[in-house]
């Protein structure tokens, strides 16, 4: 496998195994039966554009298509057509998979800067790697097999050398793009690709996913806050997510009166040093927060995340009025935490005015 082992991993969250090391893909039995159709028709298309929100296992799904098109020979080499894309653990082509060492994969990620640093995009000297590899001679069974994670990342240059491949494909030659918004790429891309689309986990899904990453009786909350990505609740989990999510709802839980000291404390878990992550968990779920409350307004509270929401939104949000404000808010609201972030503004004066903001519109409701 080119290069994999010296590239950084911006596909493998902190915490839990590497697609490639992942065993089992939960939930995304659509997609591998599209796949398996595809191949076992005999007009296997030459690139795929693998979309889906994040964290639902698109990467996991990108490997497991690699492992069944390099361990499976190009004349079908059975009477039989399969009818599952899962491969033994001890097949060679896994073995040798698990371990990067097949030169019939490639994978094309962002690539690091002259000091070390992750780029923030994959550039063209990156994407190059398809020539070199493409004029290798062909590895046992004769398919090639690429990887792009995330074809999100691609700079516009990076972009129309990817364009070309997919235009002159060489035989055998197969093109996997893992995407979480397919709409920043290329329309030419995107139409020459076939796409298969994954879907937010539920259920024993969810939870057999959340397991064989390592968390272990996971709080109910995950679930709903991370609206279905293993990767979200993840990360959730890791910060400590669900506790901070019930901390905004039971502060607003008393307004009209706002309990000043309890928003102050809020705003203070995101000072100091070595605590940028909670600031960010911390705005992402403020966002969350925000969205919830729109949606109530709407369609009326949906399932309860944490003890309390679900009367909270009720009480906040009673009409659709009260969902377009909190839309509003939430851009604003948004758009404020990202300059503050850019500029370095103080991370708790920012979380306190977002609160007090909160306040000022959740009164007109009350």
């Amino acid at each position: 496998m080119s290069d994999t082992a010296e590239l950084p991993l911006p596909d493998q969250l902190d915490g839990a195994p590497h697609p490639r090391q992942t065993p089992v893909l939960f939930g995304q039995q659509a997609a591998e039966r599209a796949f398996l159709q595809a191949c076992n028709s005999g007009r296997l298309h030459h690139g795929w554009l693998i979309c889906g929100p994040r964290g639902v296992g698109k990467a996991t799904l990108a490997w497991k298509l690699a492992r069944f098109l390099l361990a499976s020979p190009l004349d079908g080499g059975s009477m039989f057509a399969p009818d599952t894309l899962d491969m033994p653990e001890d097949h060679p082509t896994v073995r040798r998979l698990r371990a990067g060492a097949d030169g019939g994969l490639l994978v094309i990620r962002r690539g690091r800067d002259d000091k070390g640093n992750l780029r923030r995009d994959i550039t063209v000297d990156v994407m190059r790697k398809l020539h070199g590899f493409f004029g290798l001679s062909a590895a046992d069974g004769g398919r090639r097999v690429v990887i792009v994670d995330a074809a999100d990342d691609m700079n516009p240059n990076a972009a129309n050398a990817l364009l070309k491949a997919l235009e002159e494909p060489p035989a055998n030659a197969t093109l996997l793009l893992v995407a979480h918004q397919p709409s920043r790429l290329l329309p030419t891309i995107r139409s020459r690709c076939r796409e298969l689309r994954t879907h937010p986990l539920q259920g024993q899904d969810f939870q057999a996913a959340l397991e064989q990453a390592g968390i272990s009786d996971a709080p109910p909350a995950l679930a709903e806050l991370s609206g279905g990505s293993v990767g979200a609740a993840i990360a959730l989990a890791q910060g400590g997510g669900a506790d901070i999510y019930q901390r905004l709802v039971t502060l607003f839980s008393g307004l009209p009166r706002l309990d000043r000291q309890a928003a102050l404390a809020l705003a203070d878990m995101t000072t100091g040093k070595g605590n940028d992550a909670r600031f960010d968990l911390l705005l992402t779920l403020y966002d969350l927060f925000l969205a919830r409350l729109a949606r109530a307004g709407i369609l009326g509270p949906g399932p309860e995340a944490v003890a309390g929401e679900a009367a909270l939104l009720a009480r906040l949000a009673p009409h659709d009025a009260a969902a377009r404000a909190y839309a509003e808010l939430a851009q604003r609201l948004g758009a404020r935490a990202r300059h503050g972030r850019a500029v370095n503004l103080d991370p708790a004066a920012l979380v306190l005015d977002m609160v007090l903001q909160t306040e000022t519109e959740a009164r007109r409701f009350l």
